[in-house]
């Protein structure tokens, strides 16, 4: 019953059109982004490796689709949270301002296994937005502009790691990044459960995302001791991957700040929804 359930938010997902919303959005950007580089790529190029070219000699391939995924993974992920939240913040007010959660309640279906049936669609549609940015990303850079070494400016120099060491690193980061993902899509089920409004929800988790962020970068010793908690601290802890050595304690930090706020906002919709009212 609990799969069928899911199978059944799946096709309610896919039946709206605010689902492709984001899909065509990331493609649009992507294929923005790509035609950019294609076009002026070289000046890009030239400009991050001018302060280097006295002392570094620079061959093969450095405009490359490795580079490209990066860039747009780079460029995008902070916009993927409010997408991924337009979807996912609708999923119970959505239902209770059209009627139909009524309809869900009368079902020989527990309202938690309602609530998981919903979060495990959600993070299915998430899943699905992932993998179709890696999509765009690595396929569709490699396409146009080829393999090559993965060339990083930071602010501690520049980085160069080898083609053949770069796939990997993007599937690990394709992991950290759909954590964090997950946890937003979390945060605004949880938000989806105190209203009935739709719109609420995704304005109320992008305003929590800003306001974290804002936290998290404000050089101001009142907030040290909340920063590491802060679960969009974590968010880019994707771009560790590409650090060499990567800093394995770092990104397991992360991975288990993000999974333990994860379970915590799951907590709060379940004790919420189970004691929402749905009748009024």
């Amino acid at each position: 019953m609990f799969w069928k359930s899911t199978y059944n938010e799946l096709v309610k997902i896919a039946a709206k059109p605010r689902s492709y919303i984001g899909m065509a959005a990331i493609t649009v950007l992507v294929g923005v982004i790509l035609f950019a580089m294609k076009v002026d790529g070289r000046s890009y190029i030239a400009f991050i490796t001018a302060s280097f070219e006295q002392t570094l000699s620079f061959g093969g391939n450095l405009l490359n689709g490795n580079l490209m995924a990066f860039l747009v993974l780079q460029t995008l992920i902070i916009q993927v949270p409010l997408l991924i939240a337009l979807v996912t913040g609708d999923l119970i007010s959505g239902e209770a301002a059209s009627g139909t959660l009524r309809m869900l309640a009368t079902k020989p279906v527990s309202r938690t296994k309602i609530l998981l049936s919903k979060f495990t669609a959600g993070n299915a549609y998430t899943l699905i937005f992932l993998v179709w940015l890696g999509v765009l990303a690595i396929g569709l850079g490699r396409l146009l502009f080829g393999e090559g070494d993965l060339m990083i400016l930071k602010s501690d120099g520049l980085y160069i790691l080898q083609n053949n060491d770069v796939m990997w690193r993007f599937l690990c980061s394709f992991f950290i990044a759909y954590l964090a993902l997950v946890t937003v899509a979390t945060l605004s089920i949880t938000l989806s459960c105190f209203t009935d409004n739709s719109i609420g929800p995704i304005v109320t988790t992008m305003a929590i995302i800003l306001l974290f962020t804002i936290i998290g970068t404000l050089d101001v010793p009142v907030f040290d001791n909340i920063r590491p908690f802060l679960f969009t601290t974590h968010m880019a802890s994707w771009r560790s991957f590409f650090y060499d050595p990567v800093p394995w304690n770092e990104i397991t930090n992360s991975a288990v700040i993000l999974f333990i706020h994860i379970i915590a906002l799951l907590g709060i919709a379940l004790y919420k929804f189970n004691r929402k009212d749905i009748l009024s």
